[in-house]
């Protein structure tokens, strides 16, 4: 069975499903096992097709219920009403919906999945916060859109999921002076890191602190994917093995029909 974790602000709320998937439960093998749900890589396609069919049974929904994004590292956010072909996916990395029926899917391998939900409103979203998508926006235009759907901001949860975490983040003057060259006072997100000229970034908390900012109430879960070998796909440390075939885990939000 596809494994999930969730986010306690948006579980047991009646009509709503949600799931940060790690990648135990299912049928692909090598770099990609198991639970590999990325329609980019170079899976086999049925296995990753079986592997998303489980995902979205594990939420309580056919298998073609789940629709993905081409994921692109922007602030775009697509509106779905009706299900798209997976071969004409949105180049987008945030996805919003008010109808019943549909698992929004977005897969990560150590960016921040960010599920949304205004239960009230009926309104849901999902976000792939890259460290480049999250600098330029695509929280808060997901919050627009969610509120341009119906959503208030002031119902809005959002729930960051499993992303990889300051103590295993080391980056470069580059992604700290892109990051400060926006708002000087999120230097708080960097501590010094143990090489020179790095720093470890608070990717989960940046996050946070930008939803926050937004006007909605956010939960951050705790896993870190880079150690988490076992349970987690984390390119970091796929990069650091030495590269390599690698797969993508799911997390995914519906309103239940």
């Amino acid at each position: 069975m596809a494994e999930f974790v969730t986010a306690a602000a948006l579980a047991d709320r009646p009509g709503l499903a949600h799931g940060f998937f790690t990648r135990r439960g299912g049928v692909s093998s090598g770099g990609f096992a198991a639970l590999n749900c990325s329609l980019s890589g170079r899976d086999d396609a049925d296995s990753v097709q079986e592997n998303r069919r489980r995902a979205a049974d594990a939420l309580g929904l056919p298998g073609g219920a789940l629709v993905g994004l081409t994921q692109v590292h922007g602030d775009a956010v697509a509106l779905l009403d009706t299900p798209w072909p997976e071969a004409d996916r949105p180049r987008a990395d945030a996805v919003v919906t008010r109808r019943p029926g549909l698992a929004l899917g977005i897969v990560t391998a150590d960016c921040a999945p960010v599920l949304f939900a205004d239960p009230e409103a009926g309104v849901i979203g999902a976000a792939h916060a890259g460290w480049r998508g999250a600098v330029a926006g695509v929280l808060e235009a997901t919050v627009a859109a969610m509120v341009g759907q119906g959503a208030a901001r002031h119902r809005i949860l959002a729930a960051v999921g499993p992303c990889i975490r300051q103590p295993s983040y080391e980056v470069a003057a580059d992604l700290r002076d892109a990051v400060l060259a926006r708002d000087a006072a999120d230097a708080r997100f960097f501590a010094e890191g143990a090489r020179q000229d790095r720093w470890q970034f608070d990717l989960a908390g940046y996050c946070a602190a930008r939803l926050a900012a937004a006007g909605v109430a956010v939960e951050v879960t705790p896993h870190d994917t880079l150690p988490a070998t076992d349970t987690f796909f984390s390119h970091r440390r796929n990069t650091l093995a030495g590269g390599g075939p690698i797969g993508h885990q799911l997390s995914a939000i519906a309103i239940l029909a």
